[in-house]
């Protein structure tokens, strides 16, 4: 079964190289702002404490962006929130390098996940509609651009350790404000493809009537997959340290769940094209769910990287596809699916921090597992409704 999307004008190439810049931005912002995270402690003195209460209000500003901008886009077209948005991240970021106090850090850290939440969706909804003008699926590629944003930006903050971090932060926040005021002459050329606002006329474009139940399980997935992301990010390491692993080795457990992401989804448009999302989705899953089951069970330094890296190529195209899925139910359906898809990533490392205090790590750590299987179950239900 092959996936075919219908058609419509030549390929906006424009607007696809506006999306894959935006998507690496998001990813080298976010990627500079948690490496450099521990200067931004230092310089306020913060505790542990004060310090989750500013990710606390950057995540209660991004779901409110992700609703805010649900709203937008689909009243105004998602095409018209790709410049403020990330003019406002960018600002912010530079600001957040100057803040010396905890209500600085908060005020500002609410507004930097605001603009990152509204500018998320606009993105998503804006990829979807350029795919469809497309006719095939490249979806996945703007979220490998989003992964190999934050491998960069990772790599900038590490080669730039020896600058403070407030000068990098103005630097990149300077760079990305310019990047997207650049872009401008595009994005209004890109206002065409905005089919997705109440005023929308009658077209093959306009969004299907997506059921609530049927958006749940969207957002349902989408948590799971973010779910095994955020376990990747904070909880991968710490399980190469209890194999006994050295820092080194235990560091690169996460490196190599990214690598093996951004490396699914550079040929994912290719696979799903072939293959359907469905099959593609559910292949991944199950051997997202298998690969890091074995390397738990084996409880090996190689089986737990294989184990990683498992998980990170299954679950790959997962994202991707699902966030297609809701397009078909415009803007405000994928402001919700994300919504709910990033409180899996922002909620699943406590998940598993409270599970592992009751249980061994490994046993704790089966919970994404678990949810790729049920990736791979709901995935046909979820990618084919009626």
């Amino acid at each position: 079964m092959t996936a075919t999307l219908p058609t419509t004008t030549a390929p906006p190439i424009a607007d696809r190289r506006l999306l894959t810049s935006t998507f690496a931005i998001l990813g080298i912002v976010m990627a500079v702002w948690g490496a450099r995270m521990p200067a931004v402690q230092a310089a306020a003195h913060l505790g542990p404490g004060r310090l989750a209460v500013v990710l606390l209000a950057a995540a209660a500003g991004m779901v409110a962006g992700l609703q805010a901008g649900g709203r937008l886009a689909h009243r105004h077209g998602p095409s018209r929130l790709l410049v403020a948005p990330t003019v406002t991240f960018a600002a912010a970021l530079a600001l957040l390098g100057q803040c010396r106090t905890l209500p600085s850090l908060v005020i500002t850290a609410v507004v930097f996940g605001a603009a990152h939440g509204v500018l998320d969706v606009a993105a998503n909804s804006s990829a979807v509609n350029v795919q469809q003008a497309y006719g095939r699926p490249i979806m996945a590629s703007f979220h490998a651009a989003y992964s190999l944003g934050a491998l960069g930006g990772a790599l900038l903050a590490a080669a730039t350790a020896w600058l403070p971090h407030q000068v990098l932060f103005a630097a990149v926040g300077a760079a990305t404000a310019l990047t997207a005021l650049a872009a401008l002459p595009v994005v209004r050329s890109a206002t065409h493809l905005d089919h997705s606002h109440d005023d929308a006329p009658t077209s093959d474009h306009r969004p299907a009537r997506t059921s609530r139940g049927h958006t749940w399980l969207l957002g349902g997935l989408a948590a799971a997959c973010l779910l095994a992301e955020g376990a990747a990010a904070d909880w991968a390491s710490v399980h190469l340290r209890s194999l006994h692993s050295s820092e080194a080795v235990a560091a690169g457990a996460y490196a190599l769940y990214s690598c093996a992401m951004a490396l699914g989804r550079l040929f994912g448009d290719r696979l799903t094209a072939r293959y359907s999302p469905t099959t593609l989705v559910r292949t991944g899953a199950v051997l997202a769910a298998v690969g890091l089951g074995t390397g738990l069970a084996i409880g090996s330094a190689p089986a737990a990287l294989a184990g990683w890296m498992g998980l990170g190529l299954g679950l790959s195209t997962a994202v991707p596809a699902l966030i297609t899925a809701a397009g078909r139910g415009g803007a405000r359906t994928v402001g919700t699916v994300t919504t709910i898809g990033y409180l899996g990533l922002l909620t699943g490392p406590a998940a598993i921090g409270a599970l592992a205090a009751l249980t061994p790590l490994p046993t704790a750590l089966a919970l994404p597992a678990i949810l790729a299987a049920t990736v791979a179950a709901a995935a046909r239900r979820a990618l084919e409704p009626r």
